[in-house]
């Protein structure tokens, strides 16, 4: 029996050369078999790794399936068959790139599918399943194997010293890596980026930017990022950088108000500074060369202890750096001291005022209280009788004796003399007294406030009513002198008329006696 070899559609292609596509094109066969071979459109890996391609025949009906082969259409490179599957003579891996590193996972013409091991950037390209079937002839469908490489993403500054033209200062790269990255610039500076590409090993691309801008002091420190996307990447990744422009240092003096007197003390001057690299060297000096006594000089401050015309100068203050020298510098102007303004007379005035209203506020409490305290304890007399004065409202007019006589007066009858003596004086009584009959010596203020017979209300009384006397001398002339009858043994208040009559006919008061 002779030995039949079947001929795959590529070996026809590599016998026939390029005629045979003319016959039978690619794209046409591609849409027909889609619907018969089924594989996956598309499979991304990365170098080192190991890669499934699946391939399969769905409903094959009355068609009889003979023979399976993978065909490897490499994207730099020659396509080649890696690996056929007859279902009598077994598996076959031809010679290739790939021999060694494919194989079939199941070899069967229901399931042809390879495993491709150890991946390499060049592995890239389409692999064709192909079916060698009867009656219909051959049928077959295409997976893309993409090889993927994670680039080596970096990105540094540039330290530049400032100028006038644009420089470079920062640069940022991909390395290595498929397929090709993309980078752009995120700045807060104004400057501008331009990226190169060139190949790498197994196919791989490096891409690199570089950023631009016209340096300036202003510029050091600013942010600046580096932002590269690729196909390898979850999302796009952020290298953050900071400027680094070096520029000699500038200086400037803080401090001075403007008002140096005489006499003042401990005022300071600070020297500030900037620059990159960090300034070194901080040196204060006077314009005319010679420093004043009361100056003390720490780092970068300057401290006068006293200000005097010594100090009335120019201060210099100038920092190094690797780069170079700054300096600022302030003249001081000397003032005659101010003049104080004496706070005496106002702080006098203040007092006495203060005093003044303490004083009416107390006076205004104190005839409020004596106010309160008169009306709450009240007049002792009739409270019946029309007019009487402030003697008669205080002591009573009349009483009523306990053993029933109150209509005369029964006792010793007290004349307020208004006099410089200012006592008080009894009274005889003719109708009471017979002649010859002694009459008792004559109390004075002190020992009535002394006797028992008056309460503590009516020493009260007694007092206020030498007060409202006082008032009554400025008047001039004689005014009524009030009668005092002292109460009886139960401080009754004798309650009889005021008018009594004589024995010759004329009427008196009893309390009033006029002088």
């Amino acid at each position: 029996m002779a030995h039949v070899r079947l001929v795959s559609i590529v070996d026809l292609e590599n016998q026939l050369g390029w005629g045979l596509r003319v016959l039978a094109p690619w794209p046409s066969c591609r849409v027909a078999s889609s619907q018969k071979v089924r594989v996956d459109p598309e499979v991304m890996s990365y170098p080192g790794q190991t890669v499934n391609l699946r391939c399969g025949f769905a409903d094959k009906g009355d068609i009889r399936l003979t023979q399976v082969s993978w065909i490897w259409d490499p994207t730099d490179g020659i396509k080649d068959n890696v690996a056929v599957f007859h279902p009598t003579f077994g598996a076959s891996y031809p010679d290739s790139p790939l021999k060694g590193r494919i194989q079939f996972t199941n070899p069967s013409l229901e399931n042809p599918s390879v495993t491709i091991s150890d991946l390499k950037m060049t592995d890239e390209g389409t692999f064709t399943c192909e079916y060698a079937t009867y009656p219909s002839g051959n049928e077959y469908a295409t997976t893309n194997l993409i090889m993927l490489a994670k680039p080596r993403n970096t990105a540094s500054i540039v330290t530049v010293t400032e100028g006038t033209k644009p420089v470079v200062v920062a640069k940022c790269e991909s390395a290595d890596g498929k397929p090709a990255a993309q980078i752009t610039w995120r700045a807060g500076v104004n400057g501008n980026g331009t990226t190169t590409t060139k190949p790498g090993t197994d196919s791989t691309v490096t891409v690199s930017s570089e950023y631009r801008l016209v340096p300036t002091a202003a510029d050091n420190g600013k942010d600046l990022s580096c932002v590269i996307s690729h196909r390898t990447l979850e999302k796009v990744q952020s290298l953050p950088l900071k400027l680094a422009i070096e520029y000699p240092p500038k200086v400037t003096i803080v401090g001075y108000d403007n008002n140096w007197y005489v006499g003042r003390t401990n005022v300071i001057l600070t020297c500030q500074a900037t620059g990159n690299p960090v300034p070194t060297t901080v040196t204060w000096k006077a314009l005319l060369g010679v420093m004043p006594d009361t100056v003390r000089i720490k780092e970068n401050t300057l401290t006068v202890l006293k200000v005097d015309e010594a100090v009335n100068t120019t201060f210099v203050c100038e920092v190094k750096n690797r780069l170079g020298v700054g300096k600022d510098q302030v003249t001081a102007v000397v003032r005659e001291p101010p003049k104080t303004s004496s706070n005496v007379g106002v702080v006098v005035a203040a007092v006495i005022g203060s005093l003044l209203a303490l004083l009416l506020v107390g006076a205004l409490i104190a005839v409020l209280v004596t106010r309160s305290r008169r009306q709450q304890q009240g007049y002792r007399g009739n409270t019946n009788q029309g007019s009487y004065d402030i003697k008669t409202r205080i002591f009573g007019g009349k009483k009523t004796a306990k053993n029933g006589t109150g209509g005369g007066n029964n006792g010793p009858i007290y004349t307020y003399r208004e006099s410089d003596s200012e006592t008080l004086t009894e009274k005889s009584n003719d109708l009471h007294r017979g002649e010859g009959v002694p009459i008792s010596t004559t109390p004075t203020a002190h020992d009535i406030l002394l006797s028992g017979e008056m309460d503590e209300s009516e020493r009260q009384k007694f007092d206020d009513l030498e007060e409202e006397d006082e008032r009554y001398d400025h008047f001039g002339g004689g005014g009524p002198i009030l009668q005092i009858r002292p109460p009886d043994e139960e401080g009754v208040v004798y309650l009889d008329d005021d008018m009594e009559s004589q024995r010759d006919g004329s009427v008196i008061s009893r309390t009033a006696v006029y002088v």
